[in-house]
């Protein structure tokens, strides 16, 4: 492969207009320590030091993108609550574009709330619906999609699934189309519910573990005849262009046409691997816009991603690393 100009392509990012859509949340975490056991049941007693609020699922993704750079826009449902309004400023802080989010009375706002003392996890709240929105509802957020593709004329819209019922099955194939018809890359982090619903997208960005479940796979073995063999599996349910698995602690896959590859990781000290996917999703996107070329791409994403995971909770990837990082480790 040839030598890349990194700084080059880190400034390329710049240009890019990104459209994520899918479910946000708002990330709260409260922040404390433990030296006692509760008298009233078996479980460790929190002391409340600190609480801080983070942007989290297809918000995350968008705060990955926007911290490389490109102009983001996020398009997703959220309830009219406090926990919108605090979702909202923290994306607005972040030079995020906030217009086309759709706010409802007939839902809330996800938030996930993770007690954490000594650095690790003791206890997480969701308080989310996850049933479909309406259908009334999929048409206002898809008129807002449309308004947006109109006035900014975007160059990648990305698929950010959680289960949560913002991407239904109808709206991931309208918003596919009204893609194609604009010339704008696709890319998909999928979950289980809509998995094979992302037709003749571009990126399809499912993680080892998603894959096999839905093909009811037992395979223990992985190396690049099984992950074609994946690859070919996915191809004839959804024909998209090119497959990118990450594999967890053995990196990523991709495959387009006859082009495969799997990528390792690079060592690191794991402190959480909350938002490494999200991360991935927006580097690869970012990268494979510019370039077109995906061995480029995973490569990328795949340092990025372990970047991520030496942070503890979500966070975004840091861009001035991120290109020292690059320009070390794939001269």
């Amino acid at each position: 492969m040839p030598s890349t100009d990194f700084k080059t392509l880190f400034q390329q990012f710049n240009q890019l207009k990104v459209v994520i859509v899918g479910d946000v949340m708002l990330d709260t975490y409260w922040w404390g320590h433990t030296d006692r056991i509760s008298p009233e049941a078996p479980v460790p007693v929190v002391s409340l030091d600190k609480r801080e609020q983070r942007v989290g699922g297809a918000a995350n993704v968008a705060l990955n993108t926007a911290s490389l750079g490109a102009q983001t826009t996020v398009i997703s449902v959220i309830g009219n609550d406090e926990d919108g309004n605090d979702l909202i400023s923290l994306l607005d802080g972040h030079q995020i574009n906030t217009t086309y989010i759709v706010r409802s009375n007939d839902r809330i706002t996800t938030n996930k709330t993770r007690i954490m003392s000594r650095n690790q996890q003791m206890m997480r709240l969701d308080s989310e619906y996850t049933y479909d929105i309406s259908d009334l509802m999929e048409s206002s957020l898809f008129d807002a999609v449309k308004l947006c593709f109109k006035n900014d004329k975007p160059d990648i819209l990305i698929f950010e699934d959680y289960n949560k019922g913002v991407l239904t099955v109808g709206l991931i194939s309208k918003l596919i189309a009204l893609c194609k018809e604009n010339g704008v890359v696709t890319s998909v982090d999928p979950k289980r519910k809509n998995f094979l619903s992302y037709k003749n997208v571009d990126i399809f960005k499912p993680n080892l573990k998603e894959v096999k479940e839905v093909f009811n796979l037992l395979i223990d073995q992985i190396d690049l005849s099984t992950l074609d063999k994946m690859h070919q599996a996915l191809q004839k349910s959804l024909n998209h262009k090119i497959s990118f698995i990450t594999l967890s602690e053995k990196g990523v896959f991709y495959q387009m046409g006859k082009e495969a590859s799997i990528i390792p990781t690079h060592v690191r000290n794991i402190a959480d691997v909350s938002g490494a996917g999200d991360t991935v999703i927006a580097v690869a996107s970012l990268v494979y816009a510019v370039t077109k070329n995906m061995h480029l791409a995973a490569d990328m994403a795949n340092i990025a991603g372990g970047l991520v995971c030496e942070e503890v909770g979500t966070a975004a990837i840091n861009k001035a690393l991120f290109l020292d990082e690059c320009e070390l480790l794939l001269k």
